[in-house]
């Protein structure tokens, strides 16, 4: 699936021609998991590139998949969130890996790995 700022509706916000072709969502399943992304447009008030990298989130199927996942993922990166129960009642840690790139990892015993 994929929608663009143009493909928008009456959005509310005024949608500049150079970014009308910026995409708005993107959705691709891999297994149990849904692949995401986005652009991020001016109007939305973050124009630098390490503000508008969107994540990869994983949903895990045990807390030890998790911890395996963030551990070899995140080695030689910088954890914004260590991997810990969270709040809302998963297991969840985020982090930018040593090339840049953001991820959310995530086990919820509600859902076992299905997003």
């Amino acid at each position: 699936m994929v929608m663009r700022f143009k493909d928008l509706p009456n959005s509310g916000q005024p949608i500049a021609e150079h970014e009308a072709n910026k995409i708005m969502h993107i959705a691709l399943p891999i297994g149990p998991n849904i692949l995401m992304g986005n652009d991020v447009p001016e109007f939305m008030g973050k124009t630098n590139e390490r503000e508008n990298r969107s994540k990869i989130s994983i949903s895990a199927e045990s807390r030890e998949e998790a911890d395996k996942l963030f551990n070899g993922l995140s080695a030689g990166g910088e954890v914004e969130v260590p991997i810990a129960d969270s709040p809302w009642g998963s297991y969840f840690g985020m982090f930018r890996d040593k090339y840049g790139i953001e991820w959310m990892i995530d086990y919820d015993p509600r859902y076992k790995g299905k997003p």
